[in-house]
C-alpha cells in the first residue's frame, strides 16, 4: 500500500510539475500614454501577462481581445490584471490560453493604442 501512495504522490507532482512549466509571464510595460512594446508574437500556450507601470503617474490596466472585436464584450476577461497597477509597480494578469490568430492589447486608463499580438 505504501508503493502505491509513492507511486500516486510521484506522478502527481510530475503532473503538477509539467502543468506549472507549461505557463509563460509575458512582461510587458507602460509609460505614459503607450505600451513600450508595440508587438508581441507567442506561440500557442498558457501565459501571465504582467504588466508594470513605469511612472505614468496613474493606475493602468490591461486589455486583449481579437483583433476588430475590442468592445468590451469580446474582451479576453483572464487577462485583465487583477489589480491597477499603481504608479511604479506591477500587476499580473490571470492565466490565459491562447490559440492561434492576432489579438490586440491596450490600456484604456492610461490610454494607449492598439498594439499587435500574434500568435502562431
Amino acid at each position: 500500500m505504501k508503493k502505491v501512495i509513492a507511486i500516486l504522490v510521484v506522478v502527481l507532482g510530475a503532473v503538477m510539475n509539467v502543468n506549472a512549466q507549461e505557463v509563460k509571464t509575458v512582461s510587458l510595460e507602460q509609460t505614459k500614454g503607450e505600451f513600450t512594446q508595440k508587438s508581441v508574437t507567442l506561440s500557442e500556450g498558457t501565459y501571465i501577462f504582467e504588466i508594470a507601470n513605469s511612472n505614468v503617474g496613474k493606475d493602468v490596466g490591461f486589455v486583449l481581445a481579437p483583433k476588430g472585436k475590442t468592445d468590451q464584450a469580446n474582451h479576453i476577461k483572464e487577462a485583465y490584471v487583477t489589480s491597477l497597477a499603481k504608479n511604479n509597480t506591477k500587476s499580473t494578469s490571470k492565466k490565459v490560453k491562447l490559440k492561434k490568430g492576432e489579438y490586440v492589447y491596450f490600456c484604456p486608463l492610461n490610454p494607449t493604442p492598439q498594439y499587435t499580438l500574434i500568435v502562431k
